[in-house]
Parts: C-alpha cells; structure tokens; sequence
C-alpha cells in the first residue's frame, strides 16, 4: 500500500495505463459487434481518443520522473469481460444488442471518470501543473463519449423496446413511490 499521496497517485497512474490499453484492444470488438452505424462510429472516435489518452500519460508519468509501466486493472479486466460475453451472448435484437453494448461501455467509462477525477485532484494537491491540465483534458474527453453515448441510447433504447415487443415505455416520475416501482400510469406519447 502507498504511503504517501504521490506514491498512491503513481500506484493508480499505473493503474489507469493499463486499463486504457486493455480499452484499445476491445473497443475494436466493441464496434465490430455493433449494429447502429452512430454507434460504431462512437467506439472508432472512441479508440482514436483513447490512443492520445494513453501518449498523455505517458506525458504524466514524464512529469513525476516515472518510467511508464501497467499495474493490472482488475476493474478493467472485470468489466470489459462484462462487455466480452454481450459480445458472445448476442441475441436476436440488433437494437437490444447495441443497447446492452452502450451499457458496458458507459460502466467502463464511469470508471476512467472517477479514476482521471482523483488522479486530477492528487495532481493539484501535489502541484503538478501540468500532469492537472494533461488529466483534466482527457477527463473531458471521458465525460463527452458519456454523454454521446448516451444521446445515443436514447434512440436506441426506444428501438429495443419496440423490437422486443414491449409496451412504451412509461414515465418514470422521480420522486413518486407507490406499487408499481414510482412509474406514472401514463404511457409516453411517440
């Protein structure tokens, strides 16, 4: 275990450098498997980005004298195995497919975000300037294939419900409890 704050922020920089090189090899399988062209284009910017995410950590492991090395991701490893087996279960919905696939990816970048946060905020503490505006870039990349993914999903999540020959969906309203799990009876109009 780190016992100081730059030992733990090396110890995680380690970390997230395999992750994101474990990112570059699925993402690939990711946008083979995926249905949606949008989507499929998401994952390729997606990879593109990810590729210059990794050159910049290298550019922080440069500014903390450290040589850049991977500390196994076991989060990494367990959620992209999450995404591995929708790849191997696919089912007959291409729609349900893309968005069981959008799901996984938005948990791996749940992850990156909390982790770039923290490496962020270490960095300042440190007062490391630049390793700050390096993290801080590629947590706002991070955050826009979030939300574009979730843009995404919203299409793609109405089309799954339709193909699996579901009601529409009804209006969730927040706040509200009762027996049916706080849903509004009312139905959402097309």
């Amino acid at each position: 275990m780190p016992d100081t704050l730059r030992e733990l922020f090396v110890d995680e920089l380690k970390d997230i450098y395999d992750a994101e090189h474990r990112i570059t090899k699925a993402l690939p399988k990711m946008a083979k498997a995926a249905d949606s062209e949008e989507l499929v284009s998401a994952f390729e910017e997606h990879l593109t980005e990810t590729e210059e995410q990794i050159r910049r950590l290298e550019e922080v492991f440069e500014s903390f004298d450290e040589s850049p090395v991977k500390k196994t991701c076991k989060a990494m490893v367990g959620l992209l195995e999450e995404g591995q087996e929708i790849i191997n279960e696919e089912g007959e919905s291409p729609a349900v497919n893309d968005a069981s696939l959008i799901a996984a990816a938005q948990k791996v970048e749940h992850y990156e975000m909390a982790t770039y946060g923290c490496l962020r905020t270490w960095a300042e503490m440190l007062g490391e300037d630049e390793a700050v505006r390096l993290l801080q870039m590629t947590l706002d990349e991070e955050g826009a294939t979030d939300k574009n993914l979730s843009e995404i999903a919203q299409s793609l999540n109405v089309e799954a419900a339709e193909q699996g020959g579901e009601e529409e969906p009804a209006i969730v309203t927040p706040g509200r409890r009762g027996g049916n799990g706080g849903r509004s009876s009312q139905k959402r109009s097309r």
